[in-house]
């Protein structure tokens, strides 16, 4: 395995633990003056509710820029023009109209009416993450296939849609899983922030949950690389030729 496509895929929760790091050392909160349309569009329900997306936005906003960066066949203004959708898709449905956007806003909406419908909690619950993943991976799926990685399949549609079928059902699963974990946050004891600052203790349970919450996603999105790179009908790089190949 090459160490860029492990790069590549450890990049989004080492920068996700790094912002987190930094929130905690500088003290930010609330109570941090900042422009009136930022705090109005950022303060509210959502962020206090699930204050942990806004580290999953840096994973996924980071995540596409790793692989824009990373290796591949696409070219520069391939890899430019994808991140740039990429990063526009995640940073409207985390954040439009405001911090939550249709992402927590559409989890909110599916786990309240599944409750109202007599679904025990737990169901609940886990319908409404769901509900995250769906508009969430989208965002950050599409940043990703756009921005570097290979539009025409080599071994035929049939496998190729079988093999994307596959990736899609297990990436799915896993951004279910971890958007389940944060929206816990408050449950597992990372006190009031933003009202007021992380203590340490509330850093090292954010920095747990963040970690069991990605690092799923990011083991798998290194084991499917790998797969992808060996796969022999994938090469990048000409089989050399026979000895009985004819040709110059």
């Amino acid at each position: 395995m090459r160490a860029a496509t492990v790069a590549v895929s450890a990049a989004p929760l080492a920068a996700t633990l790094l912002a987190l790091a930094l929130v905690a050392a500088t003290g930010f909160d609330q109570r941090v003056a900042l422009p009136p349309r930022i705090e109005l569009a950022f303060y509210g329900f959502f962020l206090d509710r699930y204050p942990l997306f806004a580290f999953a936005l840096v994973y996924a906003l980071v995540r596409i820029l790793a692989v824009a960066a990373g290796p591949g066949r696409a070219g520069p203004a391939r890899r430019i023009l994808g991140a740039s959708v990429g990063v526009a898709l995640v940073l409207a449905l985390g954040l439009y109209p405001t911090f939550g956007g249709a992402v927590l806003r559409s989890a909110f909406a599916t786990g309240g009416i599944a409750f109202l419908n007599q679904s025990p909690m737990w169901l609940a619950y886990a319908l409404g993450a769901a509900a995250a993943a769906v508009s969430y991976g989208t965002a950050l799926g599409l940043g990703v296939v756009l921005t570097n990685r290979p539009l025409r399949p080599k071994a035929g549609w049939g496998r190729a849609l079988a093999a994307g079928t596959l990736r899609l059902a297990l990436g799915f699963c896993a951004l279910w899983f971890a958007l389940g974990v944060l929206g816990l946050a408050r449950e597992a004891g990372i006190g009031p922030w933003p009202r007021r600052a992380l203590t340490i203790p509330e850093f090292g349970i954010s920095a747990a949950l963040l970690i069991q919450a990605f690092l799923p996603h990011s083991v798998l999105v290194t084991a499917l690389s790998h797969t992808r790179t060996s796969n022999p009908l994938d090469r990048t790089t000409p089989l050399p030729l026979s000895r009985d190949s004819t040709g110059p």
